[in-house]
């Protein structure tokens, strides 16, 4: 059996099914305890679900202490393009740690990285959370109920633009983001700009930034805002489920 490609067409060794694997990614770490909790045994400090996760941490998603990782000796580390550095990736490989990295921008591409994640590489059949967010997310597109934006970061101020899995979850519940023609996947931008009246609202989620009723809405004077758990508008997993509940109900009653 000819060895397993990552989402980067990169060969990972795997002579067996994974026993010991380390997540550097929080929504991947939720998807691996939810669905096969027996093989995880490390993950960063931002991995915070399930909120009763009981592994070693290695630190941070851009700084993960590799050492730490060699020492659990992982037959497998799961990664992604965009969350981790390609440093680490290289030099945890460089030691002889396999390496998975995903590749995710859309919800399609999302549903299949993660399927190819428990077929061909944890060598599992596909979870049933997994089957059932494909089919609530399947089918055409819905009419644009509203036009939103979606700050990340303040201070600078910073929002979500083009090319982004939260950009594309958010208009397959029926929200059309504001920046999604920007040339940047997250771009600065002047707080005039993102409070303007043709923004519907502005959604507020608490991560990275931790936006909250006291740091963030009061900045706003002309769009309407919303909280939001960022879990929901940025995290691919078994949160797909209830973030199609939820989003769906933002857009229809915003």
């Amino acid at each position: 059996m000819a060895p397993p490609l990552d989402d980067l067409g990169t060969v990972v060794p795997l002579p067996r099914p994974p026993r010991r694997v380390v997540s550097l990614v929080p929504s991947l770490t939720e998807a691996i305890a939810h669905s096969r909790p027996d093989v995880l045994v490390g993950a960063t400090d931002w991995c915070t679900h399930p909120g009763d996760l009981d592994v070693t941490r290695v630190r941070g998603t851009k700084n993960p202490d590799r050492a730490a990782i060699a020492g659990l000796r992982p037959d497998l580390v799961i990664a992604n393009k965009e969350e981790n550095r390609e440093l680490d990736v290289t030099r945890l490989r460089a030691a002889g740690v396999p390496v998975w990295v995903t590749v995710i921008e859309t919800l399609p591409q999302a549903l299949t990285s993660l399927e190819r994640m428990f077929v061909e590489a944890l060598r599992d059949p596909v979870p049933d959370w997994l089957s059932e967010a494909r089919t609530l997310w399947s089918g055409p597109l819905p009419d644009v109920a509203a036009t939103v934006a979606v700050p990340i970061w303040r201070d600078p101020w910073m929002v979500v633009g083009s090319s982004t899995f939260t950009g594309d979850l958010l208009r397959r519940a029926g929200l059309a983001n504001a920046f999604a023609a920007h040339a940047d996947r997250y771009p600065h931008m002047a707080l005039e700009r993102i409070d303007r009246p043709d923004v519907d609202f502005v959604l507020l989620p608490d991560e990275p930034y931790t936006f909250s009723g006291q740091d963030g809405p009061e900045a706003f004077r002309q769009a309407p805002t919303r909280l939001v758990s960022g879990r929901l508008i940025t995290w691919y997993g078994p949160s797909l489920l209830q973030a199609h509940t939820v989003l769906h109900q933002v857009a229809q009653g915003h």
